[in-house]
């Protein structure tokens, strides 16, 4: 193993699968942890402080949207970057795993180049997030805290899983300028990870939701804009 490579914890109940993904991120170097359901995966999140979590979505006990969403409600482990593992590819299905916060989605059967491929993706974009110089923006009632991953509200702090963060700093970033889905699909995701049609509308709802439906706008078939209140 590679000296301060990545932690990946891999949650999933099938041993096999399991096994074909140590083997691969083994074979890069990653340092591996492994849990076999949601419950599990809790525990050595809190233990190990995983750089990146690979999780599966039906599993006993607990399975993997509960364990993302409970992940992503809290302050010390929401910024985790977590990719579901599924043999389910439906869109309704991907949909439902960005809305628990998921940062990408990968498909079974397990190709190791394709998965390895996307997990350096996302550790790439990750590592150039935080070193990027912070910045905090004040908008008045709204404040986005770029250092601390914090968003303020009319006085209260709000817990933003990563990707809703990410999303809302990037738009408010340029207030007024329309940003085209490709733009912001190649700058808070980036190009090497997949989404499906609709993460975007996924994100900007639920960022509405949290800020009284106002800030963000849509530019009917060009893209999204941030306001000002």
């Amino acid at each position: 193993m590679v000296k301060n490579m990545p932690k990946i914890l891999v949650v999933d109940d099938e041993l096999d699968i399991l096994e074909i993904i140590r083997h691969a991120l083994n074979k890069e170097g990653f340092e591996v942890h492994v849990a076999a359901n949601g419950f599990q995966a809790l525990e050595q999140t809190r233990n190990v402080k995983p750089d990146l979590i690979l999780m599966d979505v039906m599993m006993p006990v607990m399975d993997g949207m509960e364990a993302c969403r409970q992940l992503k409600e809290d302050s010390d482990t929401k910024n985790i970057p977590i990719v579901f593992l599924t043999a389910r590819s439906e869109e309704f299905a991907e949909l439902a795993g960005f809305e628990a916060g998921a940062d990408d989605y990968i498909s079974k059967p397990i190709r190791p180049r394709v998965l390895m491929s996307r997990l350096k993706a996302i550790l790439r974009r990750r590592n150039a997030i935080q070193s990027t110089p912070h910045e905090s923006i004040d908008f008045g009632d709204l404040k986005i805290d770029r250092e601390r991953f914090v968003v303020e509200f009319k006085g209260k702090t709000l817990q933003f899983p990563r990707k809703e963060f990410e999303l809302l700093s990037f738009l408010a970033s340029r207030p007024g300028r329309v940003f085209s889905r490709d733009e912001i699909l190649e700058n808070v995701w980036g190009n090497e990870v997949l989404v499906v049609d609709r993460t975007i509308d996924v994100h900007v709802r639920k960022i509405r939701e949290k800020l009284d439906e106002g800030f963000i706008y849509t530019v009917k078939g060009v893209g999204y804009k941030f306001e000002p209140a």
